[in-house]
């Protein structure tokens, strides 16, 4: 199944990136623990992978960052 988008920022109170997976009107999230300086390229593979093991596949155009 194809995710509608992924949006990763910094969630600062867990000093976590987290990753919201939305499908739908749904939506997933999930924490990574991706340096903190980590490059927007690793953090888009994390998301993707994050969004492959939940079952679902991502078009890489549609990973956002807030």
């Amino acid at each position: 199944m194809k995710a509608d988008s992924i949006e990763i920022s910094r969630d600062e109170q867990h000093n976590r990136w987290l990753i919201r997976i939305k499908i739908g009107e749904e939506v997933i999230r999930r924490h990574s623990n991706e340096s903190k300086n980590a490059d927007q390229d690793t953090l888009r593979t994390a998301a993707a992978k994050t969004a492959l093991d939940e079952g679902y596949t991502i078009d890489p155009s549609d990973i956002v960052f807030a």
